[in-house]
């Protein structure tokens, strides 16, 4: 059997009739979970060689098929994958397909691996946020996440911090919700991490922001009275698929 024979002999067609209707995309469902995806892909990365799986996952992508797609994400999402230019350059060529939050997402996934293995890839990353592509704007933030989390940063994830927060302020008045949601997720992890950066970007561009996203990105800030000691950035002392 092929991959792609071994993804439909897992078909669901009940499921698939339910997959097609939450997620709202125009393509074809198999009714496969997650789960069972990764079952599959964890064995055809343990067999093939790094230039088997970047044409196994070329190849998956192609069929339109949004568990074949999420199979192809799942073959590149490896935190250490050298040389690993080939499967950027093949991340970012998904990245003018996405068009429905959970196959960006698992393939935004694999492209944060990227970006944490060479930071200087942000570069290329950071002309997205003027995409009129609504989901290239928003894999600039989703594909950052990973600066969001760091305890102990140093200082030059903290000046990624600082990049990304200025994507962040040059969308926040970006009136679609996707977009919003994500400037919302992003600042709203980096406050378990960096509060003062959190705070300060909230009170400078907060009001730009819709409702909604205002209070998710604040949504733990209300718990956390001080700063965290050992960080420094604006406005005080002291940064994943939804």
């Amino acid at each position: 059997m092929t991959p792609l024979d071994e993804l439909q002999a897992l078909a669901d067609p009940a499921k698939a009739a339910g997959m097609a209707a939450y997620h709202k995309a125009t393509r074809a469902y198999l009714g496969v979970p997650v789960p069972a995806i990764e079952v599959l892909t964890d064995r055809w990365r343990a067999d093939l060689t790094l230039d088997d799986r970047l044409a196994l996952a070329a190849s998956l992508w192609t069929t339109d098929i949004h568990e074949a797609r999420v199979a192809a994400a799942k073959l590149l999402t490896q935190a250490r994958l050298r040389p690993d230019d080939a499967a950027w350059a093949l991340i970012q060529s998904w990245v003018p397909d996405f068009d429905a939050w959970a196959i960006a997402d698992h393939a935004s996934i694999a492209g944060q691996k990227r970006l944490v293995a060479d930071p200087a890839r942000l570069a290329t990353v950071e002309a997205w946020i003027s995409s009129p592509h609504m989901w290239t704007r928003r894999a600039a933030l989703v594909m950052t996440l990973p600066w969001t989390k760091q305890n102990f940063p140093k200082p030059a994830d903290l000046a990624v911090r600082d990049r990304v927060l200025g994507w962040c302020a040059t969308l926040a008045a970006d009136p679609d919700w996707f977009i919003q949601k994500a400037i919302a997720w992003w600042v709203r992890d980096l406050s378990r991490h960096d509060t003062p950066r959190a705070r300060a970007f909230i009170k400078d561009h907060g009001p730009r922001l819709r409702p909604f996203a205002r209070t998710e990105a604040a949504r733990h800030l209300s718990q956390q009275r001080a700063p965290m000691s050992g960080q420094t950035g604006p406005g005080g002392d002291g940064a994943g698929v939804t």
